[in-house]
């Protein structure tokens, strides 16, 4: 394994700062916040959310969040929690931006593409992504093709491959009014295909963080 299990957060806060795409990201990330706050039911109020995704989804399957019922305190709490977990996201993105921004550490020996996708394979992290998205395809494939009442089954594999599964719908959504089947492969073959980027990401980022200390 080309990673240690040493987790170092001062190189994931380097990593999100110090290059050009990572910053880029992150100032596109706080003009997401700003839209939210000015325009809070427009349709872009999802920005923030979907521009820090997979990570920022995470809560939906927990009982607590930004929209916390009670009133008063818990919802403030539960705003300030949030607004704390879009932070974390946007600094994990930002350094997974970083991380594939910067030079290998040495010229790899086998072919550039070949030793791109290896990072999706090659360390936990990425495997155990690797492996929720396989699970939640797999599920909404069953409910598709095998059971009687499909449900809202799609929304796993959404949420699993995000950001990117968002235009694996808007591909296959033409398709879907003629063709079901086709519809259903064409968003299969988007989610697998982003929840690959998201796993690339993934290990690059866990290479950066657990490996030797190296220079730009």
């Amino acid at each position: 394994m080309p990673t240690s299990a040493h987790f170092r957060p001062r190189r994931l806060l380097a990593l999100a700062t110090d290059s050009l795409p990572a910053r880029a990201y992150l100032g596109l990330v706080a003009l997401g916040v700003v839209v939210l706050f000015l325009a809070p039911d427009s349709p872009y109020a999802m920005a923030p959310a979907l521009l820090t995704a997979p990570l920022s989804f995470l809560p939906v399957v927990l009982p607590f969040g930004a929209g916390t019922a009670g009133g008063g305190a818990a919802e403030v709490a539960a705003a300030v929690l949030y607004g704390g977990w879009l932070l974390l996201c946007a600094l994990v993105n930002a350094a997974a931006f970083g991380a594939l921004a910067r030079r290998p550490d040495r010229a790899p020996a086998a072919r550039p593409r070949r030793t791109l996708l290896a990072a999706a394979v090659d360390n936990w992290p990425a495997r155990a992504y690797v492996a929720v998205v396989a699970a939640a395809l797999g599920t909404f494939l069953y409910a598709v093709l095998l059971s009687p009442d499909p449900g809202f089954a799609g929304i796993w594999p959404l949420i699993a491959a995000a950001p990117l599964s968002f235009l694996a719908v808007a591909v296959s959504a033409p398709a879907e009014y003629s063709l079901p089947w086709l519809g259903t492969l064409v968003f299969s073959v988007g989610v697998a295909l982003a929840g690959l980027v998201n796993a690339v990401l993934i290990g690059r980022l866990t290479r950066r963080i657990g490996g030797p200390p190296s220079r730009g």
